[in-house]
């Protein structure tokens, strides 16, 4: 029984199912082989190729471990079904004016695993995140960000 679910949106619960694929079938056989290699070039406690592959070993395996506790526990939540009205909450897209810096910017709020700032998608945990959940198109948030204390107006709310 799961106890925690964990919020994610369906790209994003697509993208760790493919990485677990992509590390059980691709990874973990390519990194047994690299293993195996090093092993027949004798003299194991010497051996760079085989101490790396092990290592790269541990890191797959860790990692399968982790999507394989975490993919049950997944939440999934498609931004266009959320039926929300204009209320920013996990999914939104949120189109946000900064009147300091005199720029727009928008974000979509997403899980944890699926955040990317390079892409404009924030973690729902994020000070910006939690300033904006239950807001409104027209309100204005303030957060504490690493350059002090930033607001935005929010100019949209989109679920898309």
């Amino acid at each position: 029984m799961v106890s925690t679910r964990i919020p994610i949106t369906t790209r994003g619960a697509e993208k760790l199912k493919a990485e677990l694929d992509y590390l059980k079938k691709v990874a973990r056989p390519n990194v047994v082989a690299a293993i195996a290699e090093a092993r027949e070039k004798g003299d194991l406690s010497e051996n760079a190729e085989y101490d790396a592959a092990r290592e790269e070993q541990g890191h797959i395996e860790g990692r399968i471990a982790e999507l394989e506790g975490k993919i049950p526990a997944l939440q999934i939540i498609d931004p266009k079904s959320v039926d929300a009205g204009e209320r920013i909450v996990f999914g939104a897209t949120v189109g946000l004016y900064d009147e300091d810096d005199d720029v727009s910017v928008t974000y979509q709020i997403v899980g944890d695993d699926e955040a990317d700032i390079k892409e404009n998608r924030i973690s729902v945990s994020s000070p910006i995140a939690r300033a904006l959940i239950g807001k409104y198109e027209g309100d204005s948030v303030q957060f504490m960000a690493p350059k002090g204390l930033v607001s935005y107006e929010i100019e949209s709310v989109e679920y898309i």
